[in-house]
């Protein structure tokens, strides 16, 4: 079987079977192939104020292509919440004692984003989970994330991120803002990191 029959035979199966693909973490290149094998809706992928890595490569190529993007952890696994610090104590099932931007030094560096989100969230009279997402959601259209909780009251403050507007002024403010401070620590242990992006 040639390499061009296989895909004209997954194409076929994926059109007659497949409303809507996904794919999560995937570089550039494997979007491309796949996007020109059968369209992509959406890309999920980690975004946030504390991940912009995304907007060097990844955006773009979505916007150029027509698909959706939808970020897991935009409130940086909890972090940019402020309910952590480096005297946080994580279960010991936690996924975050591995992530080297959890460590106890890392926390502590990058406390002074949360310290620089809190007072713009507190001027604009939010709280920082709804500031960093309706940030989000200001980037683009297209853009919708995906934070995770397990409570009710939780789920609440962050859908009435959607109220918030920020006005190009703000944006700016906060981009000026956080560029200016150096985010400390991977967001992945290097094994893990390897499989992403590609």
């Amino acid at each position: 079987m040639t390499k061009s029959f296989r895909t004209a035979l997954l194409s076929y199966l994926l059109n007659q079977k497949v409303r809507y693909f996904g794919m999560s973490e995937a570089g550039v290149q494997s979007i491309r192939r796949a996007h020109a094998v059968q369209p992509v809706a959406a890309l999920q992928s980690e975004y946030s104020l504390w991940w912009r890595e995304p907007e060097q490569d990844i955006l773009p190529v979505l916007e150029e292509l027509g698909i959706g993007f939808v970020p897991f952890s935009p409130l940086g696994k909890g972090f940019l919440t402020g309910a952590i610090n480096e005297a946080t104590q994580f279960d010991k099932t936690d996924f975050r004692n591995v992530v080297p931007r959890f460590s106890e030094e890392n926390r502590k560096a990058n406390q002074k984003l949360v310290e620089l989100l809190t007072r713009i969230a507190t001027e604009k009279g939010t709280t920082n989970a709804q500031l960093a997402l309706a940030w989000l959601l200001a980037q683009k259209p297209w853009i919708v994330p995906i934070p995770g909780t397990t409570k009710i009251h939780r789920l609440e403050e962050n859908a009435g991120a959607t109220a918030i507007h920020l006005s190009a002024a703000e944006l700016t403010e906060i981009n000026e803002a956080f560029a200016g401070i150096p985010v400390q620590g991977e967001r992945y242990p290097a094994a893990l990191q390897q499989r992403v992006g590609r």
